[in-house]
């Protein structure tokens, strides 16, 4: 498992873990949980260039559908085929196998807005 207090945090509920210019994407288990059982994950190609902002894939749960977005500019160097082939282990292993997306950042600035652990956690009322 990831140690979360080395992970960066977006007021969307996705977590990013940075290591050299590659930053690893996935949705923190509040956002999981909240989604309920995820039956369908839709992730870009690899190569895609993305945008901060944008919309890069989707979660489908059996209560709802979730949009994944890129917090920060760069491009996809890897997409977890093991989440698209099994979903539900978003739910299960959230920070480990259940990441979703590699972008190669654009620039080592991490965008604003990001959160650490402690904020993220009184932000969700104590869940991670």
């Amino acid at each position: 498992m990831t140690d979360l207090n080395t992970l960066h945090f977006t007021p969307e509920h996705e977590w990013i873990s940075i290591d050299g210019d590659v930053a690893t994407i996935g949705i923190t288990d509040y956002a999981a949980e909240q989604l309920g059982d995820v039956v369908f994950v839709e992730l870009p190609d690899i190569d895609a260039g993305v945008t901060a902002g944008q919309v890069v894939g989707e979660i489908e749960s059996t209560k709802s559908v979730g949009e994944l977005f890129a917090p920060m500019d760069g491009d996809i160097v890897g997409v977890n085929e093991a989440v698209v082939d099994d979903p539900s282990l978003v739910n299960s292993a959230p920070f480990a196998g259940g990441w979703l997306i590699k972008v190669r950042v654009a620039t080592a600035e991490l965008p604003a807005g990001l959160l650490d652990r402690a904020a993220y956690v009184a932000l969700t009322g104590g869940a991670q």
